[in-house]
């Protein structure tokens, strides 16, 4: 390890001991890393929390097969199921580092049906880079933000967004108007990725680029930088997050605020596939 790697290493040690929330443990950047198992071609982990709550959330999130789990035609199943009494989430964590390029996703779920609970969301994100990279965050996500009558299902992020501020930043995420009946079955989802903007773009059906768009939205260098917040820490102010050798992608299905569902029920997504584009 370099000096500079191990300087880092030990910055991001000191940040993780300071933040009661971590999304995981960091990865050890490794292209080649074999992961728990293989989907869409790529190699993913299961993220477990070991009977402790931890972000998003927080919550308990569970790496069994009750939570995750690939079918016959090879699709990733997330759920979020209740175990004695309890609510477990989850979340898969790309062995892969990622840099600049474009990422899309196709799901086989209706996403309306969702709790007003229970968020679904593909996210870039570094342990490392909080600092000067605001943990290199670019968001898709699908929620009612615990608002059973909010029809506004998809939200488009790019970190930070410090959404406990009277002022949440609110240049930075972005919920499109959408026909939200396109989402019953299934659709794509991209986000594109460049030092100098950041698009998202979501069609009806599998197809990417799709002929039906449901939604869209770009985010690029004209607005103010803004600084992110964690754990009585602040970064560095940050227009568009970088990402760097060990940004990875995840999916992740969990509860707002770990709060059960308002309607007991047990959630699930099911993603058809994902891959990435290289600039």
């Amino acid at each position: 390890m370099s000096i500079s790697n191990l300087n880092r290493w030990l910055l991001a040690l000191s940040v993780g001991l300071l933040f009661s929330c971590k999304q995981s443990d960091p990865p050890t950047p490794n292209t080649s890393e074999k992961g728990d198992f293989s989907f869409s071609g790529y190699e993913w982990k299961y993220k477990n929390s070991s009977g402790n709550q931890v972000g998003p959330g927080p919550n308990l999130f569970a790496s069994g097969s009750d939570n995750i789990w690939l079918d016959q035609d090879s699709m990733l199943h997330l759920k979020i199921t209740k175990r004695n009494g309890l609510w477990y989430c989850s979340e898969v964590i790309s062995t892969k580092e990622f840099g600049y390029g474009t990422f899309i996703f196709t799901t086989q779920s209706d996403l309306t049906t969702l709790n007003e609970k229970a968020v679904f969301g593909l996210f870039s994100w570094n342990d490392y880079s909080f600092f000067d990279q605001g943990n290199s965050e670019v968001d898709i996500e699908f929620a009612r933000w615990n608002n059973a009558s909010d029809s506004s299902l998809l939200t488009y992020s790019v970190q930070p967004v410090w959404f406990d501020n009277a002022a949440p930043y609110s240049e930075r995420t972005r919920r499109p108007q959408m026909q939200v009946s396109k989402l019953k079955t299934t659709s794509t989802h991209v986000f594109r990725w460049t030092p100098d903007s950041v698009t998202w773009k979501s069609y009806e059906g599998s197809n990417y680029p799709g002929t039906n768009l449901i939604a869209s939205w770009a985010f690029d260098k004209t607005n103010p930088a803004r600084t992110k917040i964690e754990g009585g820490i602040t970064s560095a102010p940050i227009i568009i997050p970088a990402p760097d050798d060990s940004t990875n992608v995840r999916f992740n299905l969990w509860l707002l605020n770990g709060q059960a569902p308002s309607n007991g029920s047990e959630s699930e997504v099911v993603i058809k596939s994902f891959r990435y584009l290289p600039l």
